[in-house]
């Protein structure tokens, strides 16, 4: 209880500091070996004897260190890798992935296909085949972050022969 109060956690990293107040009171002297210090060299540590390590010493780790093991989204920042001014136009960029994966149909909706639509069809059953050969709408926040993805080249309407998806481009009676 005192470590916590030293350290000052509540909350979310509360277990966190139980269980080092757990790894600081071990007295083996194969502790350092479990867990070696951060900046400890593995190519020097085939040339050199281990080093020694006073049982008092234990290996200091910051916050963000100790966190990020167990929340890996606190050091990972999802990217897009979205252009806003390119290098040779200075204009915006289109993600390909994007066009790749998603349609837009002219009506402002994207639709993709479904998850796993050709992984492991063997082991599938027919239904599921079929449901996963169908087409998926994407919600109206999914829709206006693709926009945000893409140019105005890939928001205009284009006219195909035989088109299949010719009655979704336009919608009745739907507000998105």
């Amino acid at each position: 209880v005192s470590l916590l109060i030293f350290f000052g956690l509540t909350g979310l990293l509360r277990p966190l500091a139980v269980s080092l107040a757990a790894r600081t009171t071990q007295t083996s002297p194969f502790s350092c070996l479990i867990q070696p210090p951060i900046l400890y060299n593995y190519a020097a540590a085939a040339v050199c004897a281990p080093p020694r390590v006073a049982v008092s010493q234990a290996p200091r780790y910051n916050i963000l260190q100790r966190v990020s093991a167990l929340i890996p989204s606190v050091t990972q920042q999802s990217s897009r890798s979205l252009t806003y001014c390119s290098l040779r136009n200075g204009k915006r960029k289109t993600i390909k992935s994007v066009t790749d994966r998603f349609m837009r149909l002219h009506c402002g909706l994207w639709i993709r296909r479904k998850a796993g639509y050709k992984k492991k069809l063997w082991k599938k059953k027919p239904a599921r085949r079929k449901r996963l050969r169908e087409h998926v709408f994407c919600n109206k926040t999914q829709s206006k972050l693709l926009d945000k993805m893409t140019t105005s080249f890939w928001k205009r309407r284009n006219w195909y022969v035989n088109d299949p998806y010719l009655k979704y481009h336009d919608r009745v009676n739907l507000k998105l």
